[in-house]
């Protein structure tokens, strides 16, 4: 495959993934937007936080859709047609385990969440009104996380691209209708995003019904069980899950640090934070590109196309961050009228503008290692390096800049975890990847 070949390849499965993925910063700015025009800050806070919540709980489960791309990528690669059917039943099993722990536990998951969470009376009290209304999406979302990882797997962003857009679609409808006609607030918001993710659901279904069909071939429990696989299936998704649950909880406690500073800086992290992950969703694009290809040309033993895409895919990441730090540059005030117009808010976020700025050129590397990561399945390198940039740089960095420079050692610490994770990626990836 020529290298023209190669980045035709990149962008179909790139453009697709970005296309879907801009809808979910979207929905998020959206959230933002209308809780930004309500008569209280404790309203962007309580979905800053609820958002919290759910990002720890589902970042449990996230190694599904990881670990489900990358067997299926490889088994695609290779060609083995049984494995390709199997890597899915294997993940929707534990998707629907999942469902059931997570439902029968809601409550005490609702408890200590609320211990952890620091935020004012108010704002809590907003968060579980939130909670308890949006847990009921869950086993919508574990679901799609299979369904979304192996279409990814089989090499078609198309799919999981239409299922995003009529997800965020729908859910920025019904948040619109239920908080500005029916007056719900953070109820509405919530039921808004449970209704669109079974929507996604039954979308899902429908696609492999029509497309795939020939994949549902009927269940051997010898093949389902078998011992080799589910070893590396389990080993593997294992540092997934720990690398997932690092990553959330670190973000988490950034948010839990901010709540700490009060309800306006909690506010105004919430609302630089989107400019974070408006950024790693376009660039997202790309790493589930790398997902795709990787893991196809692991599976096909293609040494030579791996380190082209590996080679591609960080210079396309680098490409995409100089017009996001020029646009976070130029337009910052922009941008934050957009999501809120209480003017306290714009004046606070002020001092920290630089931290938007410096987030798509400090952070790129670490979303498009992310993926090629996830298609060699280099689950123990991918674990490794999330527990260096976490607990030997984020912690320490927190602990002795946050209490002498409050908000800023808050952000430069932030900064320093992810500089951490694309620079340890980056010197294990000879081992990791190309030695697989």
């Amino acid at each position: 495959m020529r290298g023209e070949r190669l980045n035709q390849s990149i962008l179909k499965l790139a453009i697709p993934n970005i296309v879907s993925n801009i809808t979910v910063p979207l929905l998020g700015l959206v959230d933002m937007m209308l809780m930004g025009h309500l008569d209280s800050v404790a309203y962007i806070g309580a979905i800053g936080l609820g958002g919290t919540i759910f990002s720890v709980l589902y970042s449990i489960f996230s190694f599904m859709r990881a670990g489900t791309t990358g067997f299926t990528a490889q088994a695609y690669g290779g060609q083995d047609h049984q494995e390709i059917s199997y890597a899915f039943y294997r993940s929707i099993c534990i998707a629907l385990i999942a469902t059931l722990i997570v439902l029968g536990l809601q409550r005490p998951i609702e408890w200590i969440a609320m211990q952890l969470l620091n935020g004012s009376p108010e704002v809590l009290g907003y968060t579980s009104e939130y909670y308890r209304v949006r847990i009921w999406a869950a086993p919508a979302v574990l679901s799609l996380y299979t369904f979304n990882g192996w279409y990814i797997g089989m090499q078609n962003t198309t799919i999981p691209m239409v299922i995003a857009i009529l997800i965020n679609v729908v859910n920025i409808g019904l948040s619109v209708l239920f908080v500005n006609v029916f007056h719900l607030g953070v109820t509405g918001v919530a039921l808004g995003t449970v209704i669109a993710q079974y929507v996604g659901l039954l979308t899902a279904v429908v696609f492999m019904l029509a497309k795939y069909r020939r994949y549902l071939v009927k269940v051997e429990k010898r093949i389902l069980l078998q011992a080799d696989k589910l070893r590396r299936f389990f080993k593997v998704n294992t540092d997934f899950m720990i690398r997932s649950i690092l990553l959330v909880l670190t973000i988490a406690f950034f948010t839990n640090q901010s709540a700490k500073l009060g309800d306006d800086i909690l506010a105004v992290n919430m609302i630089l934070m989107q400019f974070f992950y408006i950024f790693s969703y376009f660039t997202d694009g790309f790493a589930y590109a790398g997902e795709a290809l990787v893991g196809r040309f692991v599976g096909a033993k293609d040494h030579v196309h791996l380190k082209k895409t590996v080679k591609y895919l960080l210079l396309w990441g680098l490409g995409l961050s100089v017009p996001f730090t020029l646009l976070y540059w130029a337009f910052p005030e922009t941008f934050i009228h957009l999501i809120s117009d209480r003017p306290e808010v714009a004046l606070q976020a002020r001092p920290y503008y630089l931290y938007m700025v410096l987030i798509p050129v400090i952070t790129f590397a670490a979303f498009i290692w992310d993926g090629i990561y996830i298609g060699a399945t280099a689950a123990r390198g991918i674990r490794n390096t999330m527990l260096i940039a976490s607990v030997v740089v984020f912690l320490p960095a927190w602990y002795f800049l946050m209490p002498a420079y409050g908000n800023h050692g808050l952000w430069i610490a932030f900064l320093l975890f992810m500089i951490a994770r694309g620079v340890s990626m980056s010197l294990m990836a000879k081992k990791s990847i190309f030695a697989a």
